[in-house]
């Protein structure tokens, strides 16, 4: 009969080696995981930046004014 805080011990330690080797496997992914998301963050920080948004804005109020000629012609 074993004792029941050596079997919550046991259990202890396969997590722990169960976490250490999911770490270990993500971690042959993480160089690309972080670089795609590196490219997807910085792409939406360019998206949101001022420069774009006015840029943005001019063509959204460009195509309205066209469109807006284009009836009263």
């Amino acid at each position: 009969m074993s004792h029941p805080d050596w079997s919550d011990t046991v259990k202890h330690i396969m997590d722990g080696v169960s976490i250490v080797t999911a770490v270990g496997t993500i971690t042959n992914m993480l160089p690309a995981v972080a670089a795609l998301f590196t490219i997807l963050w910085t792409g939406i920080r360019i998206y949101e930046s001022q420069t774009v948004q006015k840029l943005l804005s001019k063509k959204e109020s460009g195509d309205a004014s066209d469109a807006s000629q284009k009836e009263e012609a």
